[in-house]
Protein backbone atom coordinates (compact mmCIF):
# COMPACT_ATOMS: atom_id res chain seq x y z
CA UNK A 1 0.00 0.00 0.00
CA UNK A 2 1.29 3.71 -0.91
CA UNK A 3 1.97 6.04 1.59
CA UNK A 4 -0.32 9.01 0.89
CA UNK A 5 1.10 12.32 0.30
CA UNK A 6 -0.23 15.80 -0.70
CA UNK A 7 -0.34 16.92 -4.33
CA UNK A 8 1.22 19.59 -5.59
CA UNK A 9 -0.23 22.34 -7.89
CA UNK A 10 1.66 20.97 -10.79
CA UNK A 11 0.82 17.21 -10.00
CA UNK A 12 -3.33 18.63 -9.44
CA UNK A 13 -2.83 20.24 -12.31
CA UNK A 14 -1.58 17.23 -14.92
CA UNK A 15 -4.16 15.34 -13.31
CA UNK A 16 -7.21 17.51 -13.81
CA UNK A 17 -5.99 17.15 -17.62
CA UNK A 18 -5.24 13.59 -17.73
CA UNK A 19 -8.70 12.35 -15.79
CA UNK A 20 -11.44 12.93 -18.34
CA UNK A 21 -14.94 14.30 -16.65
CA UNK A 22 -12.92 14.80 -13.23
CA UNK A 23 -13.65 18.18 -11.49
CA UNK A 24 -12.22 19.75 -8.35
CA UNK A 25 -15.24 19.94 -5.57
CA UNK A 26 -15.82 24.17 -5.21
CA UNK A 27 -14.73 24.32 -1.32
CA UNK A 28 -12.92 21.89 -0.85
CA UNK A 29 -9.78 19.87 -1.57
CA UNK A 30 -11.52 16.99 -3.54
CA UNK A 31 -12.23 15.92 -6.90
CA UNK A 32 -15.55 14.91 -8.46
CA UNK A 33 -17.40 12.78 -11.12
CA UNK A 34 -20.80 11.45 -12.00
CA UNK A 35 -20.88 8.30 -13.99
CA UNK A 36 -24.13 7.12 -15.57
CA UNK A 37 -24.73 3.80 -16.98
CA UNK A 38 -27.72 1.90 -19.23
CA UNK A 39 -28.76 -0.09 -15.85
CA UNK A 40 -28.58 -0.44 -12.02
CA UNK A 41 -27.04 -3.52 -12.56
CA UNK A 42 -24.44 -2.15 -14.42
CA UNK A 43 -24.00 1.03 -11.94
CA UNK A 44 -23.95 -1.84 -9.18
CA UNK A 45 -21.29 -3.99 -10.62
CA UNK A 46 -18.69 -0.74 -11.30
CA UNK A 47 -19.59 -0.14 -7.57
CA UNK A 48 -18.52 -3.96 -6.74
CA UNK A 49 -15.34 -3.12 -8.10
CA UNK A 50 -14.16 -0.16 -6.93
CA UNK A 51 -15.51 -1.09 -3.73
CA UNK A 52 -12.94 -4.20 -3.78
CA UNK A 53 -10.33 -2.10 -5.18
CA UNK A 54 -10.92 1.14 -2.29
CA UNK A 55 -10.47 -1.76 0.37
CA UNK A 56 -7.58 -3.25 -0.84
CA UNK A 57 -5.89 0.36 -1.08
CA UNK A 58 -7.73 1.41 2.39
CA UNK A 59 -8.76 4.43 0.68
CA UNK A 60 -12.11 4.86 0.39
CA UNK A 61 -14.24 7.05 -1.87
CA UNK A 62 -17.59 9.51 -0.86
CA UNK A 63 -20.10 8.26 -3.30
CA UNK A 64 -23.91 7.91 -3.94
CA UNK A 65 -26.12 5.82 -6.08
CA UNK A 66 -29.29 6.39 -7.63
CA UNK A 67 -30.66 3.83 -10.42
CA UNK A 68 -28.06 3.76 -13.10
CA UNK A 69 -25.60 7.25 -11.93
CA UNK A 70 -23.23 6.70 -9.26
CA UNK A 71 -21.42 9.72 -8.25
CA UNK A 72 -17.99 9.93 -6.78
CA UNK A 73 -15.70 12.23 -4.27
CA UNK A 74 -12.42 11.60 -3.47
CA UNK A 75 -10.46 13.33 -1.33
CA UNK A 76 -7.99 12.12 1.67
CA UNK A 77 -9.35 12.57 5.22
CA UNK A 78 -6.28 11.87 7.00
CA UNK A 79 -4.24 14.89 4.91
CA UNK A 80 -7.47 17.14 4.48
CA UNK A 81 -6.87 17.32 1.10
CA UNK A 82 -6.01 15.88 -2.46
CA UNK A 83 -3.61 13.06 -2.49
CA UNK A 84 -1.30 10.52 -4.56
CA UNK A 85 -4.10 8.19 -3.22
CA UNK A 86 -6.83 9.84 -5.00
CA UNK A 87 -5.67 9.71 -8.19
CA UNK A 88 -4.65 6.25 -7.80
CA UNK A 89 -7.96 5.50 -7.29
CA UNK A 90 -9.34 7.79 -9.93
CA UNK A 91 -7.44 5.74 -12.54
CA UNK A 92 -8.82 2.43 -11.62
CA UNK A 93 -12.21 4.26 -11.03
CA UNK A 94 -11.95 5.04 -15.05
CA UNK A 95 -10.97 1.28 -16.30
CA UNK A 96 -13.91 0.05 -13.88
CA UNK A 97 -16.02 2.02 -15.73
CA UNK A 98 -14.86 1.69 -19.01
CA UNK A 99 -15.46 -1.95 -18.18
CA UNK A 100 -18.64 -1.60 -17.11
Amino acid sequence: MSKAYALTEDERKEALEELEGWALVHGRDAIHKEFVFKTFNQAWGFMNRVALAAEKMNHHPEWSNVYNRVSIALTTHDLDRLSNLDLELARKIERFAKQA
